[in-house]
């Protein structure tokens, strides 16, 4: 969704706020770091918390389709430490191209605004964000119980190469938690197709774009693999744009 000006705003004299003109170090800004998030944002962690509350009793896996800058990966994590830190079998795995988006489909571009926001390498992250992931899997494991077991993977590139090879090298994978953030019609389709049967019931299918005419291509590949009337969608009251079901 577009941001107003104010909005906008917002934005720059936040940064400028944290980066300039804050007191404290930057490790006291980040334990204060609802001084600084916007709503949106910690709404968005709070619907995440939502989510794993609901399958905290649920055996498997939390496998994350879209990772970009890794905030959504460390907050399963980083729950899953805090709410069930001996769950060593509980693994965060984080599927992207981590280059940006490598292609379009022509359904993506069906709505006026995702033909603006759909394009070849969008989502890219200036420098080698691979690793700066690894380092921040580092400190993650330094903070945590059994930390010598590792518990985050991120798999990078094309998820019609990566997820069938990740699926033969995992035939255990159980998926308590499938969140679908390609935003994008082709790598979703691929993802449901290859990963739904491995939910068991009990398990959520979490959607970020649904119902979204910036990201048309979402909803068409959860219609054409799943069918839109066999899924019991549900929403938390507080965050608009995303949804989830829970398999039955």
């Amino acid at each position: 969704m577009a941001r107003s000006e104010n909005e906008n705003n917002y934005y720059s004299m936040m940064g400028s706020y944290f980066n300039e003109k804050s007191c404290g170090t930057i490790n006291e800004k980040l334990s204060n770091f609802p001084k600084f998030v916007s709503r949106q944002d910690l709404s968005r962690f709070l619907y995440k918390y939502e989510l794993f509350k609901k399958v905290i009793d649920v055996h498997g896996s939390i496998v994350e389709c879209g990772v970009h800058m890794g905030g959504g990966t460390y907050a399963f994590a980083n729950l899953s430490s805090i709410l069930e830190p001996y769950n060593y079998q509980r693994k965060i795995f984080g599927f992207d191209t981590y280059a940006g988006f490598p292609s379009v489909d022509a359904k993506d571009l069906t709505t006026q605004k995702g033909s603006e926001v759909a394009k070849v390498g969008a989502f890219n992250v200036e420098g080698d964000i691979l690793a700066d992931l690894a380092t921040c899997n580092e400190l993650y494991n330094m903070n945590r119980p059994i930390g010598h077991m590792n518990k985050v993977s991120f798999i990078k590139g094309d998820v019609g190469e990566t997820i069938p090879q990740f699926l033969k090298d995992n035939p255990q994978l159980i998926i308590s938690l499938l969140y679908l953030d390609f935003d994008i019609y082709k790598p979703t389709q691929v993802a449901l197709e290859a990963l739904i049967d491995r939910v068991p019931k009990g398990g959520i299918i979490a959607f970020d774009e649904l119902n979204n005419e910036d990201w048309p291509g979402e909803t068409e590949a959860v219609h054409e693999v799943v069918g839109l009337k066999n899924l019991r969608l549900q929403r938390i009251p507080f965050e608009p744009c995303r949804s989830f079901a829970i398999v039955e």
